[in-house]
Formats: C-alpha cells, structure tokens, sequence
C-alpha cells in the first residue's frame, strides 16, 4: 500500500473542489484532490450552465458577489472563457401575483449590484419580442448571463493541476478517519479505473493512503456520508434536474431565462443551440440518473410556449445528473462543528454552478488562515443537528428511516 503524505486533501473535483485546490496552490499550500471519477463529470459538468446572481436567497449574497467578480476574469483564472458571456438574466413572470414577488424582490437586494431592471409587459415585447405572449412581465439582471459547464469545470482542475495540485481521478475515497493527529484517507480505483488495469498489475487492487492535516469535504451527493463519518449527519437529499438542448437553430434570444416560482429555464449558445432545463430526471442507483418519460412531455410543452421559435425544432439529446439538495437550498460551507480541521462545502441544491469559484476561495481561506471574509453563519452544518439527531433516535427505537445518504 502505498501512503501520500499533504497539507490537504480534498475529496471531490467538482468546481467547488477544484477551485479550492487551485486557490490554494496560489498560496502554496501542497494540496491533493480527489475524485472517483473525472474533475468536473458530476453535477458540475451535467448542469444547465447558468450563471446568474438573480433569484438567490438573501444569505447568499456576499458568496454570489464575489463569485460574480472571480467570473469577470475566467481566462486569467482558469485559461480558458469557457464560452462565459454576460448576457442578462431575465426572470419571468406569469402572473401579477409573480410580478409582485419579484418587485419585492428587488427591494430586498438592492445594495448588491445587480441592478434589476422590472419590465411589464409592453417593455418584454420592445426588447425580448421573441417571448411567448403568455408570461405578464420580469425582471432583467444586465451582467448576469451562462457558460459551458463541459469546458468551465474541468479547467478548474486542470488549473490546480498546473498550479502544483497533485490530482488524482478515478480513484474513490473509501474511508476517512482522524487518527488524533491527522486525517486518513484509504482510496481505491473506482471500478472503471479497476476495470481497465491489467491482471498482471493486480486487476486495480492497489490501495492508496493519504495522510492530511486538513480535509475539505467537497462530495457533492455524496458529501453526506463523509459529514456523517464524523458525527454530523445531514439530511441531505439528491435531486435529479432534466435538461435537453435542440439542433442549431437561428440566433433568437438575446438572453438567459428562468421563471419565477421554477418550471422552466433556457439559454441559447453562439452554435444556435439552445439549451432548456426543467423538472427532473429520474435516478437509476446512487450515482447515475436518465431523462423521465413523464416530465418530457410537460417540458417540451412550456419550452414551446415560452419560447415560440422552437416550434417544430429537433430536440437533439436530453440528460439528467446527480446534485446534492438541502431542505433549506442552502449549501452547507464553513468548518465541521465535531472535527478540527474539516470543512464542508456541499448541498448546493441545483444552483452552485455559479458560486462554486467563490466557495472553493471560502474553502481555501479557512484552511489556509482559519477565517473569510464572507458570512457563513446561514451555512454551518450544525443548523441540522436538532432534527439529524432526533431522526436518528427514531430510527433506532423503529419510528423512522434512516437518513438517506447518496
């Protein structure tokens, strides 16, 4: 067996970890990252690609800013823009009742820089006559807008990888302990690495032991069980979204798009496709899900609504991933409340596509200095404790479940 001895390991190369690892080599922190498949191949290269401030909660706001301005400069991050362009985010309205939410809305965050522009819906006709007649107003956030998560999320690693990250995929974090003066990470091949190594070489058998003095708990769906390994289960759930993107089609729309109270969101790329999400797919075991025959059809039918020009257009591909949700949609980032020296950062519930660079910085500054400048209190892991520990309880005397961990 062979023993890996870092300041940090981090488990998950997702944007959020991957980001983190890069952010503390620009420290010169020796970091290893982990991930059981490919940097970047889970939910945060299978999402819709959004990158929007608009529609967040309120607690959110100092994370989504200053993952607004790490996204002004993407190449000299990442080296790569990653087709990132700023080209609004419009948040739609079906009802007066929706109007009035977003107005409040507004209100509520204004101070934060994005600037909220509210259109009725004469206004919708003037600058987004390519709306169906359907929705009653918005609101438009101008520098918000959407990247290819494809090209976005591995570079983050391959960042990390060039900064001095010791990157290691295809290999699953099997257990973590601390051992009273360090972390221990015992890693094996996942089945697909295991698969394609020769006999001869011990069929994918060898086994990694990684010693850490920090540990950063970046697992996306599967961060739950490492939270509950030291103590601190979640309630943690996977959600399943359902995406499609059409055939290259005329450019038509001049923004991204969400709706107020969710159902569908959509953006159109420079190649004409555009790329539509809505309702959710449906899971096939712990780390795969495919598109659900039952919401295909509720999805087709709101695409051709809103959006008019898509009518008669071919759907080329439809896809479904694996996201981590909290009951609140608030991620869980900041230190462990039982283990010195871990911290969370998972459950981002969808949405951490575009704060996933600013979490990976939060990351990277507690273990490099123990603080950030950026409010956690709404994401500490402890917010659970009461109802995981009472759920445990009644799990053990046979009057619940036990808490899902995917």
């Amino acid at each position: 067996m062979e023993t890996l001895e870092t300041e940090v390991a981090i488990i998950g190369g997702g944007i959020v970890g991957a980001s983190a690892a890069l952010f503390l080599r620009r420290r010169g922190v020796p970091v290893i990252l982990l991930d059981a498949a490919a940097c970047g191949a889970k939910a945060s290269g299978v999402n819709y690609g959004g990158v929007r401030r608009q529609g967040r909660p309120l607690v959110q706001m100092p994370l989504t800013q200053r993952a607004h301005e790490l996204w002004s400069d993407l190449p000299g991050l990442i080296g790569t823009d990653g087709e990132y362009q700023r080209c609004g985010h419009l948040k739609l309205a079906y009802t007066d009742a929706d109007m009035v939410e977003l107005e409040r809305y507004r209100a509520a965050t204004r101070g934060f820089g994005m600037h909220l522009r509210m259109l009725d819906r004469a206004a919708l006709e003037r600058h987004f006559g390519w709306l169906g007649r359907s929705v009653v107003g918005g609101s438009f956030c101008p520098e918000d807008g959407h990247a290819n998560p494809r090209l976005v999320s591995p570079a983050f690693a391959q960042a990390a990888r060039r900064a001095g990250a010791d990157v290691r995929e295809q290999l699953r974090v099997a257990g973590a302990i601390h051992d009273g003066h360090c972390f221990v990470l015992r890693c094996m091949p996942s089945a697909a690495a295991a698969a394609a190594q020769p006999a001869a070489k011990g069929g994918g058998s060898h086994t990694l032991e990684i010693h850490a003095r920090i540990l950063l708990n970046c697992a996306g769906a599967w961060a739950g069980r490492f939270a509950a390994a030291f103590g601190e289960p979640v309630p943690e759930t996977s959600i399943h979204p359902l995406m499609m993107v059409t055939e290259p089609l005329p450019r038509f729309m001049t923004a991204s798009l969400g709706v107020q109270g969710g159902g569908i969101y959509a953006r159109q790329v420079d190649r004409g496709n555009c790329v539509i999400g809505g309702g959710r797919g449906v899971a096939t075991g712990p780390d795969l899900a495919r598109p659900g025959r039952a919401q295909i059809g509720t999805l087709l039918a709101k695409a051709a609504d809103l959006l008019p020009s898509l009518r008669g257009a071919h759907i080329i591909r439809f896809w479904s991933g694996v996201e981590g949700n909290m009951p609140d949609h608030n991620p869980v980032l900041g230190p462990s409340a039982t283990t010195p020296g871990l911290f969370h950062a998972f459950g981002f519930s969808g949405a951490g596509f575009q704060v996933g660079p600013a979490a990976g910085e939060v990351l990277a500054d507690l273990a490099a200095t123990g603080r950030t400048d950026i409010p956690l209190d709404a994401f500490r892991i402890d917010r659970y404790a009461a109802d995981a520990h009472a759920a445990a309880d009644r799990t053990h005397t046979g009057h619940g479940q036990p808490l899902e961990s995917t």
